[in-house]
């Protein structure tokens, strides 16, 4: 309080105390409220009303995805992660290529025999070979979650970027004659648009074959599940020998019969061996089939709900 405040309260309570005094039989009258310091003399005395009331500034709402999405796009850590893992990739390759016993396909998923098929390579699109952090980064600006519409227009203006390393990676594997396929649970509808991209990029795209396997895909005698990929990994084997997978996801690799935390684990079990020689794992915190696995895959549930599941998964020791 300043000096010139403190002396007209300070009169006040002087003139209140005067009211109060009394002797022993006689009751004094009740103190006088003190009224407080008017506008006029908070003026006079050259001081600014006190801000106590005003509202707190509200800051951005929270978003599950806004650190995930800033490591995305910012970290060089992430950069790096990229390239050691496209990196590795090409250095087995060579040896791939040079032991005929070399398969990366899950157990049961070839039905012929893979003696004298040319060699292959699996690649998952999205996060794998190309960045699609913008389209995340308008979600968490906007404050809007993922929708069909909005992916299928982000994919339409073809301007994502290449992950780093994978351009060089699938030259490479195209120089040495192994196939590079593109499988991935893009729409059908968005094929045109995603092969533009790829080749505006520079990723080999043989005119003589389809190399680009998307969501919808058909494949005789086979019957799909959902969006895995098991089915379109037979169809490829069907024609050649598959040196490697590399994705972001699990089901990339295998199909996932129950997308629970501890049914994520049993698939790929029997493959740990292969991690890092025949399957090369890429980072994704965006977004994935391991969040819906942390409550129970109900994307009806409300938001709250869905974050609390989420929170209730962490463990603090």
């Amino acid at each position: 309080m300043s000096k010139p405040i403190a002396a007209v309260v300070l009169l006040a309570l002087l003139a209140s105390g005067c009211a109060t005094r009394g002797t022993r039989g006689f009751e004094a009258p009740a103190p006088a409220t003190l009224a407080p310091p008017t506008a006029e003399a908070v003026a006079a005395a050259g001081e600014t009303p006190a801000a106590d009331e005003a509202p707190a500034a509200e800051g951005p709402p929270a978003d599950d995805n806004l650190n995930a999405v800033a490591w995305t796009q910012t970290a060089i850590e992430r950069d790096l992660i990229y390239v050691q893992t496209w990196r590795d990739a090409r250095e087995q390759l060579a040896r791939a290529l040079a032991d005929r016993r070399w398969e990366a396909l899950p157990h049961g998923t070839r039905k012929a025999p893979y003696k004298g098929r040319r060699a292959a390579v699996i690649v998952d699109i999205d996060e794998t070979v190309l960045d699609n952090s913008p389209y995340q980064a308008r979600l968490v600006r906007e404050g809007a979650s993922y929708d069909e519409f909005t992916w299928a227009e982000w994919c339409r203006e073809e301007r994502a970027a290449a992950i780093p390393g994978a351009l060089e990676f699938a030259r490479h594997a195209d120089r040495l004659g192994v196939t590079v396929f593109y499988l991935s649970n893009r729409a059908a509808d968005l094929r045109e648009a995603t092969l533009a991209n790829l080749r505006r990029l520079g990723f080999p795209l043989p005119a003589d074959r389809n190399v680009f396997l998307g969501l919808g895909t058909y494949v005789e005698g086979c019957e799909q599940n959902g969006s895995e990929k098991g089915c379109r990994r037979e169809l490829i084997a069907r024609d050649h020998r598959v040196l490697m997978q590399v994705g972001d996801q699990l089901g990339d690799f295998v199909d996932v019969e129950a997308n629970t935390p501890a049914g994520r684990r049993q698939p790929v079990a029997p493959y740990l061996d292969w991690i890092g020689t025949r399957w090369f794992v890429l980072p994704n915190p965006t977004y994935g089939s391991w969040e819906p696995a942390l409550f129970n895959n109900a994307w009806s549930l409300p938001a709250e709900t869905r974050r609390q599941a989420k929170l209730d998964a962490l463990r603090v020791r």
